[in-house]
């Protein structure tokens, strides 16, 4: 990669993020609905053409925060070492988030992301295009734990398993407990959760 293409890299890049922090910023301020797209255009300081060269659509605007997840178990199961069984891989980068108080898995208490998440489940359309992003996830986990119905089950599984985790771990913060003390039981059911899976 040469220098300009570097630059011109690292340049979409910053002006993907000033879009969409800009866009975040506004939605959690006045709410999903009560925003339009030539409002984030104009706070981000692009044209609107830009935007959507970007975000293909409105939703996609808050989205790209659980977007740049996409595939990752997928990714979990292709670069676990070997010896390990995929689900163990998976329990154990589970865990790891937990312990890094990722907002993936639910166990983050930082009112912006308590918020994100209540926009997210609380807007029809989100929820929707959310759902769209898990079953692209669910393929790719399928693909990666191999062919058949018992991947594509397995997939299903695991993903299911992680959803349910999180917004559970959600809803403790959301209802005013802070993720120090959610810790223990979120670690405490991730374990039962994928004990049950293997």
């Amino acid at each position: 990669m040469s220098e300009s293409t570097g630059l011109r890299a690292r340049k979409k890049e910053r002006t993907r993020d000033a879009i969409g922090d800009a866009a975040v910023t506004l939605f959690l301020e006045r709410g999903f609905d009560h925003v339009s797209v030539n409002d984030v255009a104009a706070a981000a300081e692009v044209s609107k053409p830009t935007l959507f060269r970007y975000f293909p659509t409105k939703e996609d605007l808050v989205l790209h925060r659980f977007a740049d997840h996409q595939g990752e178990a997928a990714r979990v199961v292709r670069d676990r070492e070997s010896g390990i069984e995929p689900v163990t891989a998976l329990h154990q980068y589970f865990r790891a988030g937990l312990d890094r108080y990722d907002p993936v898995t639910g166990l983050s208490d930082h009112p912006e992301v308590v918020a994100f998440h209540r926009m997210v489940f609380a807007t029809p359309s989100l929820a929707a295009r959310l759902t769209r992003y898990q079953i692209e996830d669910e393929e790719a986990l399928a693909e990666a734990l191999g062919a058949g119905i018992r991947a594509r089950l397995l997939a299903a599984q695991v993903l299911a398993v992680q959803r349910v985790l999180a917004r559970t771990n959600w809803q403790k913060i959301a209802d005013g407990r802070t993720a120090r003390e959610v810790h223990p039981e979120a670690v405490s059911e991730a374990d039962q959760a994928f004990d049950r899976l293997r």
